[in-house]
C-alpha cells in the first residue's frame, strides 16, 4: 500500500496502530464528510435534506456492490447486534427448530439465538472450537432437515479463522435452511459476493476493518430470507411511500428497507460513503493480497520470538488477524499493557494477544511490533 494512504490516518503518526478487528482509526476524509453534514445542519437546518437521503443512497449502493448485492436488500442499522435480534424475532420458531452455530462466536451472534432458544425452545447446537479453527465437516454435520438457521462469522474475532462461506451456504441450502453471516471482521478485509456464497443474511457494522465512524450497522436480507423473516420493528420509513402521510393501509417495503424504521444518524453515513470509497478505489482484492502479504510477515518474524500462532495459517482458513500466545505464560493483559506504554495498540482476547493489522500498516508497523513483544 502506497504513504497517501497511510497519510490519510493521524492515528499513525502517534501509534503503531494493530487493531483493526476492535476500531481502526478515522481518515481525514470520513471526519471532513461528517463534519461538513454537521456544518450543514448548522447553517441551514433542513434545506438539504435530500442531500443528506442522496448521499445516504449512495453509501448504500456502495456497501451492495462492494457484498454482491442489489441497493434494496441493504439496510442501515446501528450495529451487527440490531441486525441479528431483528432476524431473530422476525422468524416464526416452531417446535423441534434448530439452529446451527459455533461455540465461540462474538456475542452480537450469540445472544440473539440464544433469545430465540430461551423464549421459543428451539435447539441451538453449538460446534465446539478445535484448538483456533472449525471443523466444517463437523459443523455441517449438525445440520439436519429441523434446521432452521445456519449462522457464522466469516472471519472469527478470537482466533482469526476464516470460514469457507459457499460450502456452509450450500449444506444449509440443502437443509433448506437460512444461512446467516456476521461479516464484521471480514467487510474492508476482502470482497464477498453473498448470493454466490448463498448467504440469506449478513450483519456487520462500520468501525473495524471498514474504517468508518461507529454507529452504522447493516444488514443484508436476500430475497428467500425476506419470504421468511418478518420485520421485527417497525417505524414510518419501513412502508412503500413513507411520504404519504394519509394513507395508514399500505405496505411495508418487499426488501431489507423494511427494517429501516426512522431516521438515523445521516452525518455517520456522509463518513461512511467516504470510506467506502476509499476502500473501493483502492480495490477489496488488492487490500486482500496486501494483508495476506503481511500478516504472512509478521508470523515469519514471530518464529524468532517465545510466541504459539493459535490462527490457522491453512489456505482459504488463513485471515489478517493474526492470534498468538506467549510459550512462557505470560497474560495476554499484561503484554498488551506493555505494549500500549510503548504505543504499540493491540487486543488481548480470552489467553490470545490478537494483531490485526490493516492496509494502512506496514513491514515497519510489524518490525516494531515484533522488537517490543516480551
Amino acid at each position: 500500500m502506497n504513504e497517501h494512504i497511510r497519510s490519510l490516518f493521524p492515528a499513525l503518526s502517534k501509534y503503531t496502530y494493530l487493531n483493526s478487528a476492535a476500531v481502526s482509526p478515522l481518515p481525514t476524509t470520513a471526519i471532513d464528510a461528517v463534519r461538513k453534514q454537521l456544518d450543514d445542519v448548522s447553517l441551514n437546518g433542513s434545506n438539504n435534506y435530500l442531500d443528506w437521503i442522496a448521499t445516504k443512497n449512495r453509501s448504500r449502493a456502495l456497501a451492495a456492490e462492494m457484498l454482491g448485492v442489489r441497493s434494496e436488500q441493504i439496510a442501515f442499522m446501528r450495529n451487527t447486534s440490531d441486525g441479528f435480534a431483528a432476524v431473530a424475532n422476525g422468524v416464526d420458531w416452531k417446535p423441534g427448530d434448530n439452529i446451527v452455530s459455533y461455540e465461540q462466536e462474538f456475542p452480537a451472534n450469540f445472544y440473539p439465538w440464544r433469545m430465540v432458544h430461551d423464549r421459543f425452545g428451539v435447539e441451538l447446537r453449538l460446534c465446539p472450537d478445535r484448538c483456533g479453527r472449525i471443523d466444517l465437516d463437523e459443523f455441517i454435520g449438525s445440520m439436519d432437515s429441523n434446521t432452521r438457521l445456519v449462522s457464522i462469522s466469516a472471519v472469527q474475532f478470537g482466533t482469526g479463522f476464516r470460514a469457507d462461506l459457499e460450502r456452509i451456504g450450500r449444506a444449509a441450502r440443502a437443509v433448506d435452511a437460512l444461512f446467516a453471516v456476521d461479516i464484521i471482521q471480514g467487510f474492508g478485509a476482502f470482497g464477498f459476493d453473498l448470493p454466490a456464497q448463498f448467504v440469506d443474511i449478513a450483519a456487520g457494522a462500520s468501525h473495524k476493518w471498514l474504517c468508518a465512524p461507529e454507529g452504522c450497522g447493516m444488514l443484508y436480507v436476500s430475497d428467500r430470507a425476506r419470504q421468511r423473516v418478518e420485520p421485527a420493528f417497525v417505524g414510518w420509513i419501513s412502508v412503500e411511500k413513507p411520504w404519504d402521510f394519509a394513507d395508514r393501509a399500505q405496505a411495508f417495503r418487499p426488501n431489507a428497507l423494511a427494517w429501516e424504521s426512522g431516521t438515523g444518524a445521516l452525518s455517520l453515513l456522509y463518513g461512511l460513503e467516504q470510506s467506502l470509497k476509499l476502500l473501493n478505489n483502492t480495490g477489496l482484492d488488492r487490500i486482500e493480497k496486501y494483508l495476506n502479504e503481511i500478516s504472512d510477515e509478521l508470523c515469519e518474524r514471530l518464529a524468532a520470538k517465545d510466541y504459539d500462532i493459535v490462527s490457522s495459517r491453512r489456505p482459504g482458513e488463513r485471515s489478517a488477524i493474526v492470534c498468538i500466545k506467549h510459550r512462557g505464560g505470560l497474560d495476554s493483559n499484561t503484554i498488551a499493557e506493555r505494549l500500549i506504554a510503548e504505543n504499540i495498540v493491540v487486543s488481548p482476547r480470552n489467553d490470545l494477544l490478537r494483531i490485526a493489522p490493516h492496509f494502512y500498516n506496514n513491514s515497519e508497523d510489524i518490525e516494531r511490533l515484533v522488537a517490543a513483544l516480551p
